[in-house]
């Protein structure tokens, strides 16, 4: 439960960048802000799967670079689940993605891919 909490807080940083930095992008509250991340949390975990392997052929000519629309359909999801969340069009919904995936590549170099806190231990 601690990893999908600390998973939610750094996409909504990522998603609190993207809408400072992209025009187009707006979340107009703190609360709808911490939603949007929760709820592209659960996205991520139970849509966007099923998204990969619908396109993966088209991925794999792509050489992966379809990849990105996908997460933008992800974000996109979300912002037309949530009225206080809007995307202009389609790059910017792109930007938004490219934004807080790179907010949450940082957030698991510094928390490692489980995104466990762990503390070490010096023996004596």
């Amino acid at each position: 439960m601690t990893g999908f909490i600390l998973r939610a807080v750094i996409a909504a940083g990522g998603l609190w960048l993207a809408s400072r930095w992209v025009d187009g992008f707006s979340i107009t509250s703190t609360g709808t802000l911490l939603i949007a991340a929760a709820l592209l949390g659960i996205v991520n975990a139970v849509v966007r799967p099923i998204a990969v392997v619908l396109t993966l052929p088209i991925t794999i000519v792509t050489l992966g670079l379809f990849l990105l629309v996908v997460n933008a359909g992800m974000v996109g999801l979300v912002a037309a689940v949530l009225p206080d969340f809007s995307i202009a069009g389609f790059w910017t919904a792109v930007l938004g993605a490219l934004i807080v995936s790179a907010v949450s590549w940082v957030g698991s170099c510094f928390f490692g891919s489980s995104l466990r806190v762990e503390t070490l231990r010096r023996e004596r």
